[in-house]
């Protein structure tokens, strides 16, 4: 298995998948990342600030 370069799908940007992290997806049983780590990180970090203002509507 080699590094393989994908393309994210919000910023349309190349990022390299590691035989490593191939190999970690593979185990877990995940299908390959879509997004880059920085768009991942957005998204997650967007997610989290929906999840927190929805609690304080509750």
């Amino acid at each position: 298995m080699a590094d393989i370069e994908l393309t994210c799908k919000d910023c349309g940007n190349t990022f390299v998948f590691t035989e490593g992290e191939q190999e970690f997806y593979a185990q877990k049983g995940f299908s390959n990342p879509v997004r880059c780590q920085e768009c991942r990180q957005k998204r997650k970090a967007n997610k989290a600030n929906q999840d927190d203002q929805n609690n304080q509507n509750n």
